[in-house]
């Protein structure tokens, strides 16, 4: 029986949902605020997470790049009245899985969860490994070559974030959205300057590995064997 997190503060809503899903087997635990969801996910395990985007307190989009810079892997749906194109690829690019714009039907949302359960379960591997490059998550350690390289946090937590979505296009929006906890302090030329220094410390400066594609954003070219 999969275990959901329900996090939605429209509590007329949030019954709805939360009868659907226990009447299709589900087991629910039911938060209304931003803060507490999180408390709840850095002391509990789920088979999903079940995330509305503007909750008090904390954001689903806060509550996502919290969950994912400690290592949460369990798929995020978000629900959300914003339908966007931009806002909706930031909260893909913050981590979530899938999203669902608030109407919808409760057979709408069942069809999400199932698709997103019937994933594999993903281990979140201690070691990620790009040619002579290796991260260690455990130990909060980069090598290359065999040599211990010395990374500012932020550019050991950009490495991370490349490694576990490789040949990806990210836009410096959604690199500062992802590292950045409180964005409004820094700006885009604060990602240019760490993609910069992380080529710097990495491939000498080049773009043959970590690329600018231009008008879209940055990708980590690894290839899949």
């Amino acid at each position: 029986m999969s275990k959901i997190l329900l996090v939605e503060d429209d509590k007329d809503l949030a019954e709805v949902i939360l009868y659907t899903l226990q009447k299709n087997g589900y087991t629910v635990s039911l938060i209304h605020d931003g803060q507490e969801a999180l408390s709840m996910l850095k002391v509990n395990s789920y088979d999903l997470i079940v995330l509305d985007w503007m909750l008090p307190r904390l954001s689903g989009i806060e509550i996502i790049k919290e969950y994912r810079n400690h290592g949460g892997f369990s798929p995020i749906l978000m629900l959300t009245a914003k339908s966007q194109v931009n806002d909706l690829e930031l909260g893909l690019d913050s981590g979530a899985d899938d999203y669902i714009t608030k109407p919808f039907e409760p057979k709408e949302l069942l069809a999400r969860i199932r698709a997103l359960l019937r994933r594999p379960k993903i281990a979140l591997a201690e070691e990620l490994v790009f040619d002579d490059i290796v991260l260690n998550r455990t130990k909060g350690s980069v090598t290359k070559n065999g040599q211990e390289l010395s990374l500012r946090p932020k550019l050991f937590l950009i490495l991370e974030f490349f490694l576990t979505n490789p040949n990806q296009v990210f836009t410096p929006e959604a690199i500062l959205e992802r590292i950045w906890s409180d964005s409004a302090v820094v700006g885009l030329d604060t990602v240019r300057t760490h993609i910069k220094l992380l080529r710097k410390a990495l491939f000498d400066g080049k773009q043959d590995k970590l690329k600018t594609i231009r008008g879209r954003g940055y990708r980590l070219e690894k290839k899949i064997t």
